[in-house]
């Protein structure tokens, strides 16, 4: 979903990402320019507004066996830098080891409390524990999952355009804080450019929706058969 920030409500939007709508990495400067007067003349010199968009992690897991006795708590992720911001964050191949931000491309809410949303809901409709709730639930949790947000990024300079995400989770057991969980889980997703050889923003979010909601059904999976192994569920 888009949103803008006039009552965020849904716009459709047509654009493609404003600096990575050239066909190929290695296009002459003057060529390049041209293109980049194309794109811009195309916009009718309008002034470009804020667009928002809501992450919406494409999860596969479903119920399956009893689930796990007690209640879980999901507290939202930490980040780090400009992770803990709304704006989409991006890297080139050209300059790798700076980390960028979209102009006009953010997030609704902020990656690390997003995710965590998406891992509640998830864990909810698959009945992996008995209860699941959110950090302002007062309810007892039998068991705490919480961790940090390491890397939500797209590269659309790499031979193979894609986002990246990255985190790790940390499952602890209320009563004596021992550690049942602690692990790392990363993934990506292409972001291929159109028929016109443009990239348009609604396919990075796509992407991201995707390799977020792979991590999600892995980290159930793992706790599923921790649990099996343990006789936790």
């Amino acid at each position: 979903m888009i949103r803008n920030l006039a009552g965020l409500r849904r716009v459709r939007v047509g654009k493609s990402l404003p600096s990575l709508c050239v066909p190929a990495r290695k296009v002459p400067r003057p060529a390049l320019a041209l293109i980049l007067c194309a794109v811009l003349a195309a916009c009718g010199g309008a002034p470009v507004r804020d667009l928002y968009y809501d992450l919406d992690a494409r999860v596969t897991a479903v119920p399956g066996g009893a689930p796990i006795p007690g209640t879980v708590r999901v507290s939202p992720l930490t980040a780090r830098g400009f992770l803990a911001g709304s704006r989409i964050v991006y890297r080139t191949v050209e300059a790798p080891m700076q980390v960028q931000r979209y102009g006009e491309y953010l997030w609704a809410d902020v990656p690390a409390a997003a995710v965590a949303a998406d891992l509640l809901a998830a864990l909810r409709d698959a009945r992996v524990f008995e209860n699941a709730v959110g950090a302002a639930d007062p309810a007892r949790a039998s068991y705490l999952l919480t961790g940090e947000l390491t890397r939500f990024e797209h590269l659309p300079t790499a031979p193979r355009p894609h986002v990246a995400v990255e985190l790790t989770l940390v499952l602890v057991d209320a009563d004596d804080r021992r550690l049942v969980v602690s692990k790392t889980y990363s993934e990506t997703a292409p972001t291929p450019r159109g028929p016109d050889g443009l990239m348009r923003p609604e396919t990075m979010i796509t992407a991201f929706d995707h390799a977020t909601g792979r991590i999600i059904d892995a980290v159930i999976r793992d706790i599923r058969a921790l649990a099996a192994r343990t006789g936790r569920g």
